[in-house]
């Protein structure tokens, strides 16, 4: 128990669908947002930089990005290396073509439209990559 003295901690439940209903809980705008406090401060002593909310978008950028270091157009983040692996960049494609048909219907106008233009680009960017070999 945390004396006069010390701080203590506040326990705020995050989750966006309300676990007695499922229904999704009403947005928290950003002037209420909690402003990070000591969570903020042990990342960046650490040294870490904060991730950005994931997204569907932001997902499957993630996995494009993938892709395209497989098929040599970016160099590895690890390594700095340009390096190529035509089997596993294929397979990220085939993934990513999965994932659209399982979530046709269910995407706004923009998702859609991202996931029609990056496929696209990604299996003309596999063609060529072929063709070099």
């Amino acid at each position: 128990m945390a004396g006069e003295g010390e701080k203590g901690f506040k326990v705020e439940d995050r989750r966006r669908f309300s676990p007695e209903t499922g229904e999704p809980r009403e947005q928290v705008r950003e002037d209420q947002a909690p402003q990070g406090g000591e969570e903020t401060g042990r990342k960046q002593e650490a040294g870490r930089e904060e991730l950005p909310e994931i997204s569907f978008s932001a997902f499957v950028i993630s996995l494009s990005t993938q892709v395209l270091m497989h098929l040599g157009e970016i160099s590895n983040p690890q390594s700095g290396k340009v390096e190529s692996d035509i089997p596993v960049a294929k397979q990220m494609i085939d993934i990513l073509a999965l994932l659209r048909e399982k979530t046709r219907g269910n995407l706004d106008r923009g998702e859609e439209k991202l996931m029609d233009d990056i496929l696209y680009d990604l299996r003309m960017k596999f063609v060529e990559a072929v063709n070099k070999r």
